[in-house]
């Protein structure tokens, strides 16, 4: 597997939604209003969401246009954001 495709809603969003597994290392590619781009998998389970760009800890996290909650952690880019560095609640 070369690369996965993820899904990107808004121009906002910090967080894609990958469509398959993204092992470490692969290339997660993605799409929005005919612009496309990629990042590098730092492991991503499928289904779930990995982080746009670099994301400061207490930083609000966005996925389809909408604050999900925020970072309580440092993520890097390309890093599974879930429950484990991600606080839901007050944005």
């Amino acid at each position: 597997m070369d690369s996965v495709r993820a899904i990107l809603i808004d121009g906002r969003d910090s967080v894609v939604t990958v469509t398959s597994e993204a092992p470490e290392g692969v290339e997660i590619r993605f799409e929005l209003a005919g612009q496309a781009g990629s990042l590098v998998s730092r492991g991503v389970p499928k289904y779930h969401k990995a982080a746009l760009r670099d994301i400061a800890a207490g930083e609000t996290v966005y996925k389809y246009g909408e604050p999900i909650g925020r970072a309580s952690e440092f993520i890097p880019a390309g890093a599974w954001v879930h429950c484990h560095n991600l606080k839901g609640g007050e944005t």
